[in-house]
């Protein structure tokens, strides 16, 4: 049987770590175009000030990036740690875009680093832009590889089951990489990325104006940050909207459970702007936009959302079809040849997970009873309360960008960037409004497919390895407790940054002027020796 808290213990380190990682991800995807933006300006104009805004920002992008790094690494190794079953189920289509994520991207994105911060003065103008934009699109690669993996986690395209191997396999390798799943969540996680940079520049800009300093850095790092910031925030909702639509084709009891709708409504469906639950967990008070979420999910005024309840229902036909699935799987597997085995697989292949739901609880699950089969069903439903939240939170951090940016924007054109200080204070008290953003945002992603680590093909509790408590338990530990300390190390070396302000030469720089090293001091002269008196 399945030990429930190994399974929580794993699911809780990989959420903690990705959780940690995912701080440094956007702002790595916003700073690095930011720096291209300014450092096209600065080949264009030749005027030094767009130099200097490059180093300046190019220098918090290098911290930033190193954090990231170290703490994705260790992320890959937990597929092998921890969800060694996931690993051997799936591992010949998940792998495949993380290798490439590190051979195409992620070295890419590290060569230039190296090139962007040592070769300011041994390379052209031209040549150290065109290394700076490869930075800029090594990092957005190596988000797209990543999303792709991730997007068939959320709709497994592109592959199939294959009994003599008991390991998904890929059949169609394009498939896998257009996904639409996974091009939604990409623009829409690097769209993210990009607000986080701009309220990151625009935050630290208006603190230098606060304070009295760098004022041509910060006015003109602001009007940058403005716009770029109010053409992201515009395409975060466009391109969230984009999301929902998709997971409403491939994830129908992810967008019931963010709307804590238990029961189908007639279409067009309203969208809930807030609900209070009862004991039951189902909404007792709701305050509803009318026909909203049928327009927003389904783009029609005739097509029903399924809720809940109806989802779990059918949940549980797909499980006794899954069933079909797993016997004749074991057949196959007595018998290579029964070939009326292997057509009654290829009958019912798509339901064999929903059949491993049963695992969870008895061995035998072609013996499963009908409440078995019940309770089965209904763990399809995530955890809907923290979804339905999360979920507003993120649009309400959304929308308030866009009016954030909006108004910036107007100010940057009309060249009263100083003329408030409460908005110069709101522009640096909003800071961490991204971050929490983009943390939600993963919970609706991820949370919002449990029971399921690959939907409708392996269930989470079925992927985990068969590790021990305490293995867990000090794992976790140390990982938080080193993640906590690179975060902090991360916050001093920005703010010693941030502190010291810009200047003229790189970080690293390497000066081209050989040393002059001074020249050896003659050796003192030998004391002369007296002429003997017989000799003269």
């Amino acid at each position: 049987m399945i030990d429930q808290t190994i399974v929580d213990l794993s699911r809780l380190q990989f959420a903690a770590t990705a959780m940690y990682h995912f701080i440094f991800v956007p702002l790595t995807l916003g700073l690095s175009f930011m720096m291209a933006i300014m450092e096209s300006v600065y080949v264009m104009t030749g005027r030094p000030i767009w130099r200097q805004m490059t180093l300046f920002w190019g220098t918090l992008f290098g911290i930033n990036f190193a954090m990231g790094v170290a703490t994705g690494i260790v992320m890959e190794f937990q597929f092998g740690m921890n969800w060694a079953y996931y690993s051997h189920y799936v591992g010949d289509v998940f792998g495949a875009p993380l290798a490439i994520e590190g051979l195409m991207a992620f070295f890419l994105e590290a060569t230039f680093v190296g090139l962007f911060f040592f070769g300011w003065d041994r390379l052209s103008k031209v040549g150290h832009l065109t290394v700076t934009w490869l930075v800029a699109l090594g990092a957005n690669f190596s988000a797209l590889w990543i999303l792709i993996a991730n997007g068939w986690m959320q709709n497994p395209v592109g592959s199939r089951f294959n009994p003599d191997t008991m390991r998904m396999e890929i059949t169609d390798f394009i498939a896998v990489i257009f996904n639409p799943v996974a091009q939604a969540k990409f623009v829409h996680t690097v769209s993210a990325g990009y607000v986080t940079g701009a309220v990151f520049v625009l935050g630290i800009s208006a603190l230098f104006l606060l304070q009295g300093r760098h004022r041509e850095l910060a006015r003109r790092s602001m009007v940058v940050a403005a716009s770029f910031g109010l053409a992201s925030a515009l395409s975060v909702v466009v391109l969230g909207d984009e999301s929902g639509y998709v997971a409403t084709e491939h994830q129908k009891m992810k967008i019931a459970a963010m709307e804590a709708m238990y029961h189908t409504e007639p279409a067009p469906a309203g969208l809930t702007l807030f609900a209070i639950p009862n004991a039951d967990g189902e909404p007792s008070f709701e305050v509803r936009l009318p026909w909203v979420l049928g327009l927003i999910t389904t783009r029609s005024l005739d097509m029903e959302l399924p809720g809940i309840t109806e989802l779990v229902e059918h949940a549980a036909t797909r499980i006794q079809n899954g069933l079909v699935a797993y016997q004749a799987l074991a057949d196959i597997r007595a018998n290579p040849d029964d070939q009326t085995a292997r057509t009654v697989f290829e009958e019912t292949s798509q339901d064999l997970g929903y059949a491993l739901l049963l695992k969870r609880y008895r061995e035998d699950v072609e013996n499963a009873t009908g409440e078995e089969i019940a309770l089965a069903a209904f763990d399809t439903v995530p955890d809907v309360w923290p979804l339905f939240w999360s979920f507003r939170i993120m649009v309400a951090i959304g929308l308030f960008y866009i009016g954030f940016f909006a108004l910036w924007f107007w100010k940057a054109s009309r060249h009263r960037l100083e003329d408030n200080r409460a908005m110069l204070w709101t522009a640096v008290a909003t800071l961490p409004l991204p971050w929490v953003a983009v943390e939600v945002g993963w919970i609706v992603a991820e949370y919002g497919r449990q029971p399921w680590v690959v939907e409708g093909v392996l269930p989470t509790f079925y992927a985990a390895s068969d590790l021990r408590f305490w293995d867990l338990v000090i794992s976790l530990s140390f990982f938080m407790i080193v993640y906590t300390v690179l975060l902090g190390i991360m916050a001093w070396l920005m703010v010693r940054v941030v502190r010291a302000g810009p200047s003229d030469k790189p970080v690293f720089a390497i000066d081209d002027e050989p040393a002059i090293i001074p020249a050896p001091a003659p050796p003192p002269a030998a004391p002369r020796t007296p002429t003997p008196e017989f000799a003269k």
